[in-house]
């Protein structure tokens, strides 16, 4: 009777433990993950996420396994928003998060890290001195992958565009009432690359001037608003994202009713800093994140691209591949944030 009851008892702790190894944990085998539970930003509706994303599990699965580590179960799931996402890392409730924009990143910071940076098509040109760019014309596509992209300042045909662009490619610092005395179209407040990135340039070279201390600015709400102006005239300088003007490259010569192409009207005064693509991050309350689990997650994803179907599921974020990124890789996101703080009270 003793050796029975002995048995049941070894039996109930038994289960117990199993049962206590809940999603997200570890098994007693370190190398062993009963569920690992990735959340997907809703920048895409949920439910074409979690069909785009159903071959991850079967893929990550295996790229894992060649690294020693056997995943029994991969739960795919959609935040109700970027915040929630951020909310489930803090707290343990989900170990992995995908396609968290740098913003939002920042604001978990303090419950997740940063492991990698999706990738995208680079171009042909990245240099912090707008000359290399105007002397590169046109700019293309390129085979490289970029792990962000720049904000460009983009100096029109007007006189006064041209008068400034011609400084720059002499190789003449621009003065701040040189930049003063031109119309400017820029974006909202919150646009990275029309607004806060532009924001940055200006302080680190004209003693923490902004753009709402330049004289002559209009807020425009769209990129095709700001390029009409700019080839009309009305403006002399715009803010806007590194492709920009390869979106608009046709547009200038039929909607904007240009003559020369856009390569010819326009060149670049300011180049900023790197604006970081999207993040894969983890959570730092989750059991499983182990520096060694973190190292084999992180070479999993950056292998999905080397497979057509692996291509097809990180498509769904535009995103090409991922490259290892750190925590201060999004120090320039850093100060973006304290700027858009200022700037709205």
């Amino acid at each position: 009777m003793k050796k029975a009851i002995m048995l049941a008892i070894v039996a109930l702790v038994a289960l117990t433990g199993l049962f206590a190894q809940g999603a997200g944990e570890a098994s007693s085998d370190a190398n062993v993950i009963d569920t690992l539970r990735i959340m997907y930003v809703p920048s895409r509706e949920p439910a074409e996420i979690i069909t785009a994303t159903e071959p991850l599990k079967d893929l990550l699965t295996q790229e894992l396994a060649a690294q020693g580590y056997t995943v029994n179960n991969i739960d795919i799931s959609v935040g109700t928003n970027y915040e929630a996402v951020g909310v489930a890392l803090t707290a343990g409730s989900a170990d992995v998060s995908v396609g968290m924009p740098a913003n939002t990143y920042l604001l978990y910071d303090q419950g997740c890290d940063v492991i990698l940076t999706a990738t995208r098509d680079g171009l042909s040109v990245d240099s912090d001195d707008p000359r290399d760019w105007n002397s590169n014309e046109p700019i293309t596509a390129s085979t490289e992958q970029a792990v962000g992209y720049r904000a460009l300042i983009i100096a029109g045909p007007s006189a006064k565009g041209q008068e400034l662009a011609a400084k720059v490619n002499a190789g003449e610092a621009l003065t701040w009432e040189d930049l003063d005395s031109a119309n400017w179209a820029v974006m909202s407040s919150t646009s990275s690359a029309g607004y806060v990135y532009p924001t940055m340039w200006l302080m680190e070279r004209y003693d923490n001037r902004t753009i709402a201390d330049l004289t002559h600015t209009v807020q425009v709400d769209s990129y095709p608003s700001a390029f009409a102006r700019l080839a009309s005239g009305q403006v002399d300088v715009v803010c806007c994202f590194a492709d920009a003007r390869r979106d608009y490259e046709d547009d200038w010569n039929t909607s904007f009713g240009m003559t020369n192409t856009i390569w010819e009207d326009t060149d670049l005064i300011g180049v900023t800093p790197m604006i970081y693509n999207d993040t894969v991050c983890v959570s730092k309350a989750s059991p499983i994140m182990t520096d060694e689990f973190k190292a084999a997650l992180q070479q999993a994803f950056m292998n999905l691209n080397q497979t057509e179907e692996g291509r097809g599921v990180i498509a769904i974020y535009s995103h090409t591949g991922y490259l290892p990124a750190t925590s201060a890789d999004y120090d320039n996101e850093r100060v973006a944030q304290e700027i858009m703080r200022s700037l709205n009270g």
